[in-house]
C-alpha cells in the first residue's frame, strides 16, 4: 500500500533488522499521551543525570510513582519512558564535547509488543485503552514476529515503526560485475552485455532550493533580513529545503534497491567508483555546474548503495574488486599454462 514502506535499518548474523512503517489515524487521545510522554521524558532524563540513576532499579525507585501520578502515564509506558531516558543520559556523559542537557522536542514514544502495544486485525492497541486504525498496513512481514515499535507524529501524521528480524540471504559467488557511474543527469549502470540509465532529480531539487533562495531574497534587506523574524516565512524556507532533501534522499534510497535487485538477478557483483575526493575537482567548475553536484551528493547514493548490498545478498565494492582481480589473475595463469604447454 501507498501509506507503508519498509527499510533495512540493520543486521545482526543471520538475520536483519527490518523497520515496517504503518500510518495510523492520529486520535486525539493518542496526541494527548505522546505530549504527556515528551514532558515526563525530559524530566527523567534530567532527574536520571542528576542523581547518577542509570541502572533500572535504581530509576525505577527515583521515578516510577512520579511518572504515573504526576504525568499520568500508564505503568508499561512509564517504565519504558525511564528505560529511554537512562539510555539518552549514558549516551550524552559518554560524549566527551557535551553540552547543555538534552532535551526531546519530537513528539515520539517507545512501546514494547504485547505490553505496550497490539496489532489487532486493522487497528493498534496502545496500553491505557487507546485504539488506533491503520491507514495502510503492508503484511508481507506478517510471518515474522513483532519487537519494539516507535510511535511518532510528524507534522500531523501519526505513524506506528515496527521493527522486525528477518532471516539474512545467504551471499552468492558473482558471476560477473555490474559498474556503477553516478552522473549529474544520469546513473548508468552496466557492463559489456546490459546498459541500464537512471535519470537523477537534480532539477527538481534544484527548483525547491531556488524557490527558498527566492523567499530569502525577496524578505532581505542590507540592515534587516525579514525573513528570520517572521515564523511563517521562515518556515515556508524550511519546507523548500527539506523536500529538495527528501527528493533527493527518496531517489537515492530507490535506485540503490533498483541496482542491488539488479545485480541479485544477475548474480553479480556491484563496483561503483570512488568519488572520495571529489570536492578537490569542483572547484574548477562554473558554479551552476558545482551547485548541481554538490545538491546530488554523491555520497548520499554512495552510502545507500554500500548499505543496501553489504546487508543482503550482494557484493560490495571491494568485494567485487577482489573478486575482479582473482579471474583477471586465474585467466593469465591458464594463458601462460597454455603458452607453455605449447612451446
Amino acid at each position: 500500500m501507498r501509506h507503508c514502506k519498509f527499510f533495512v535499518a540493520a543486521g545482526y548474523a543471520g538475520a536483519l533488522t527490518v523497520t515496517v512503517r504503518m500510518k495510523v489515524s492520529p486520535e486525539p487521545a493518542a496526541v494527548e499521551l505522546l505530549r504527556k510522554y515528551r514532558n515526563a521524558l525530559n524530566y527523567a532524563i534530567r532527574m536520571v543525570i542528576e542523581h547518577k540513576a542509570l541502572t533500572l532499579s535504581k530509576a525505577h525507585a527515583l521515578l516510577y510513582r512520579a511518572l504515573r501520578e504526576a504525568y499520568g502515564l500508564p505503568s508499561k509506558i512509564a517504565q519504558n519512558c525511564y528505560r529511554e531516558a537512562i539510555a539518552i543520559a549514558k549516551s550524552w556523559l559518554k560524549n566527551p564535547n557535551r553540552g547543555k542537557l538534552p532535551a526531546v522536542k519530537t513528539l515520539r514514544m517507545w512501546l514494547t509488543h504485547r505490553y505496550g502495544y497490539r496489532i489487532v486485525d486493522s487497528r493498534v492497541e496502545i496500553t491505557g485503552g487507546i485504539q488506533l486504525p491503520v491507514v495502510g498496513w503492508d503484511k508481507r512481514y506478517d510471518e515474522y514476529p513483532n519487537r519494539e515499535a516507535r510511535l511518532v507524529l510528524r507534522r500531523g501524521e501519526m505513524y506506528l515503526m515496527v521493527f522486525k528480524r528477518i532471516p539474512k540471504p545467504e551471499k552468492y559467488r558473482p558471476e560477473g560485475v555490474l559498474a556503477v557511474d553516478v552522473n549529474e543527469k544520469q546513473v548508468v549502470v552496466g557492463n559489456s552485455q546490459v546498459e541500464e540509465r537512471i535519470e537523477t532529480p537534480i532539477d527538481r531539487a534544484l527548483r525547491y532550493k531556488e524557490l527558498a533562495e527566492r523567499l530569502q531574497r525577496k524578505y532581505s534587506a542590507p540592515k534587516y533580513n525579514a525573513w528570520l523574524r517572521r515564523s511563517g516565512i521562515r518556515r515556508r524556507i524550511a519546507h523548500f529545503h527539506r523536500k529538495a532533501r527528501n527528493v533527493l534522499e527518496d531517489w537515492a534510497r530507490k535506485v540503490s534497491c533498483k541496482i542491488a535487485k539488479m545485480a541479485g538477478q544477475m548474480k553479480h557483483a556491484i563496483a561503483r567508483e570512488d568519488l572520495t575526493h571529489l570536492i578537490d575537482a569542483l572547484r574548477g567548475l562554473p558554479k551552476s555546474h558545482k551547485v548541481a553536484l554538490l545538491a546530488l551528493g554523491y555520497r548520499r547514493l554512495g552510502f545507500w548503495l554500500d548499505s543496501t548490498v553489504k546487508r543482503g545478498a550482494f557484493r560490495s565494492r571491494s568485494e567485487a574488486i577482489r573478486e575482479a582481480l582473482r579471474r583477471l589473475w586465474e585467466e593469465e595463469a591458464r594463458g601462460e599454462a597454455r603458452g607453455h604447454g605449447g612451446r
